[in-house]
């Protein structure tokens, strides 16, 4: 894909993003986008940034630490989100680049995250990642433990859970899983909903996606 498509890729995205919230009867703006710019240099993320997107997604600490601090030189409003898996040695380093963490999935790495946010006199968005499919290769605390999860970060480390995220199984319909998603949302008394991607935004929002990280529909194939 050419660098010079990525702006009108990011614009298609933009518009369909606003289709579906019109469809879903929902509030125009109540998604946010994050553009997923994992794997791919300044030099492609900066035509998007240059046409005015703030929230980008990264998977991983360091592959962020490479690029981001001097792009955020330039752009400072820049809110970046931590898609991938956490590890706690990680955590110092995760708090003082990111802006938000959608993959906090055990007490170890939240009370890391808790820990991080005190010393550094910083407040990161937080999502508890759910593995909806149990997958046992697969990150995310299980669907039965996720509301006393939940209570835990908030009550006994203070943590203010901004809502959940999850990765449906690519063999199922991922429409299941948003569902299932939103109810547990709705149990545990979060509003965020980080869910959908390049394939199934668009059904992500129609079960009330908040958040929808589309990397490949921007940028092109990895």
């Amino acid at each position: 894909m050419r660098a010079d498509d990525r702006p009108t890729n990011f614009h298609d995205v933009i518009a369909a993003i606003s289709a579906a919230e019109k469809t879903a009867g929902r509030a125009a703006g109540s998604v946010t986008l994050i553009v997923v710019s994992k794997t791919f240099g300044a030099e492609d993320i900066r035509p998007v940034l240059d046409a005015g997107h703030r929230d980008f997604g990264e998977n991983k600490v360091q592959e962020a630490q490479g690029k981001w601090p001097a792009l955020k030189e330039d752009y400072p409003d820049v809110r970046l989100h931590l898609i991938g898996p956490l590890q706690s040695n990680k955590a110092k380093d995760a708090v003082a680049l990111f802006d938000a963490i959608h993959s906090i999935d055990r007490p170890k790495i939240a009370r890391a995250v808790a820990d991080e946010m005190a010393k550094q006199g910083r407040k990161l968005q937080l999502f508890v990642q759910v593995n909806t499919g149990e997958e046992l290769q697969k990150a995310g605390v299980m669907p039965r433990e996720a509301a006393a999860f939940v209570a835990m970060c908030r009550e006994d480390l203070k943590l203010d859970i901004a809502g959940l995220m999850c990765i449906p199984p690519v063999e199922e319909e991922p429409a299941v899983h948003f569902a299932f998603l939103e109810k547990l949302a709705r149990e545990t008394g979060v509003a965020g909903l980080s869910m959908g991607m390049s394939g199934d935004y668009e059904t992500a929002i129609e079960f009330g996606a908040t958040h929808v990280r589309v990397g490949s529909a921007i940028f092109g194939a990895r």
